[in-house]
């Protein structure tokens, strides 16, 4: 009898024993495989190469580690990388768009032939930085940038006064073009005109003059990130030779008759 137990005992405990053994082959076979999935998705991520992720850098302040991650999520696009980090609170460039800004220059260029002539304040947070050869040479390049701006007449798009809004509101939705449009039409096509007419008359808005890829904001973006400190544009004025003067218009036949006494 305790043979016949003994043998019923083993034959229930052996199928137990080769289940064990079973899951423990699957498992080994399965580890592999999971291991390979964290390589098979680095090899799917897309490769971000330095130069990007130190431009990315020098336009938001952030961290290297952090412009890297940034790319990554965003699979390379610039803007998609940039708007990630405002989202997550990292741009330094936009946290020190906060910090107090009283210190600076007031830069001045001359056009050749002294025609034209410019003056603007930038400023920073230390007089340390506005010494700095890079902060110089940014306020000579925004007052070349002005000059050759003749139509820009504010610094940004918030410090255009609403009655110019207003005016030039009123000069689009009265353009013949508009008359047989629907009002919700017109009013959506007068949107995109203002729009369009309030970039042109704003300095940061404008396309660098050194480099067409990137606006005068995004130069002013890229300078904070670099030096580490917050920078404003403050204010500019531009002086163009006899302007506001009436001339009195002379016409130089009546003048040769006058002169031979034929008048």
């Amino acid at each position: 009898m305790a043979k016949k137990k003994k043998k019923k005992d083993e034959a229930k405990s052996t199928p137990k024993a080769e289940v064990k053994e079973t899951q423990a082959k699957k498992e080994a076979s399965e580890a592999p495989k999971a291991a390979a999935q964290p390589e098979a998705a680095k090899k799917d991520a897309p490769k971000i190469s330095p130069k990007l992720i130190k431009e990315l850098r020098e336009k938001t302040g952030a961290g290297m580690m952090d412009c890297k991650k940034a790319l990554v999520e965003s699979e390379g696009d610039m803007d998609k990388a940039t708007e990630w980090l405002r989202q997550k609170g990292i741009s330094s460039a936009e946290k020190k768009a906060g910090r107090v800004a009283a210190e600076g220059l007031v830069g001045s260029y001359i056009h050749t032939g002294g025609r034209v002539g410019v003056l603007v304040e930038v400023n920073c947070e230390t007089d340390f930085v506005a010494r700095r050869d890079e902060f110089q040479e940014l306020v000579h390049n925004l007052a070349m940038q002005i000059a050759a701006c003749p139509n820009v007449e504010y610094v940004s798009v918030d410090d255009i006064p609403k009655n110019f809004v207003e005016s030039e509101k009123q000069i689009e939705m009265g353009r013949e073009d508009l008359a047989s449009k629907p009002e919700n039409i017109r009013e959506k096509i007068v949107d995109g005109r203002i729009q369009k007419r309030l970039k042109e008359v704003s300095l940061m808005d404008q396309p660098y003059i050194k480099d067409q890829n990137i606006t005068v904001e995004e130069l002013v973006k890229q300078m904070a990130g670099t030096i580490g400190e917050n920078i404003q544009v403050r204010r500019f004025s531009r002086f163009v030779l006899g302007e506001g003067i009436e001339k009195e218009e002379s016409n130089l036949a009546e003048e040769v008759a006058a002169q031979t006494g034929q008048g």
